[in-house]
């Protein structure tokens, strides 16, 4: 599932590749930007902020994508096969040696002054700006509300998804269904900077320490199967606000013996 460490490394990759290049050629697999041509245009920067990918090319304009579930940005030389099929791909760019495919991108939309489109967002866990004392005091302003689903509101904290939020409660032996007032948030914002930071350059991401499928995460995805701590069955259910996150953010694992 993309998250913030996802979209820092896919940003990484097409810095690599485009910043301060000329983009030769660019196509837009959606019927809003289908004539939209940048070739010609510097991609003067590339950044993620949370799980939102911008692209600058000039003039205060950015192009915008977000992963969503099954989102993912592809680099390679010109003329490399491409490893999904053409008909999920949603951006082509090229300069004169690389391109980059998004292909199943969630959101793909041109923005203009995107600073200010995307300032209703918590502080980025991986952005060079990260304020820690910020997010504290925006999660702690609702203490009513289940800290898993605060964890998951991006105007709180920008980055974490329900990979994070579920293997960040189990470290902190917190139930995501506690209220926010009952639990240390300084603490718990502190873990998710720490779980981000440390997978920010990983290939395979884990909150275990281990690389092995299966024991990557302490309860993530794990619904059923012995908790590594204490063997009780890990905990799957739900947890949401059905206007305010997709299904499988609300899907919950946990530890109901580790985790109270």
């Amino acid at each position: 599932m993309p998250e913030g460490d996802t979209v820092y490394q896919a940003a990484a990759r097409i810095r690599r590749a485009f910043e301060q290049k000329t983009l030769e050629y660019t196509q837009f697999r959606v019927p809003r930007y289908a004539t939209t041509d940048l070739a010609g245009r510097t991609v003067e920067s590339v950044r993620s902020i949370g799980k939102h990918l911008l692209i600058d090319v000039g003039d205060d304009l950015a192009i915008h994508s977000h992963l969503k579930m099954e989102g993912a940005w592809h680099v390679h030389r010109i003329g490399t096969r491409w490893r999904k099929p053409a008909y999920t791909a949603r951006i082509v760019l090229r300069t004169d040696a690389a391109e980059a495919v998004g292909f199943d991108l969630g959101t793909t939309e041109m923005l203009a002054a995107p600073d200010a489109a995307l300032a209703y967002l918590g502080p980025d866990l991986l952005g060079p700006g990260w304020d820690a004392d910020r997010a504290v005091a925006l999660i702690s302003a609702d203490p009513a509300r289940p800290i898993g689903l605060a964890l998951l509101d991006q105007h709180l904290m920008a980055g974490v998804g329900n990979v994070f939020r579920c293997e960040a409660c189990f470290l902190r032996g917190v139930d995501p269904r506690r209220s926010v007032g009952d639990v240390d948030i300084p603490a718990m914002v502190d873990l998710c900077h720490r779980l981000l930071q440390a997978n920010r350059t990983n290939r395979v991401r884990t909150t275990t320490g281990v690389t092995v499928s299966g024991r990557r995460y302490h309860v993530y995805g794990r619904g059923g199967r012995p908790c590594f701590r204490c063997g009780t069955p890990v905990s799957r259910n739900f947890l949401g606000e059905p206007d305010g996150f997709s299904d499988t953010d609300r899907v919950l694992y946990h530890c109901t013996t580790c985790q109270t």
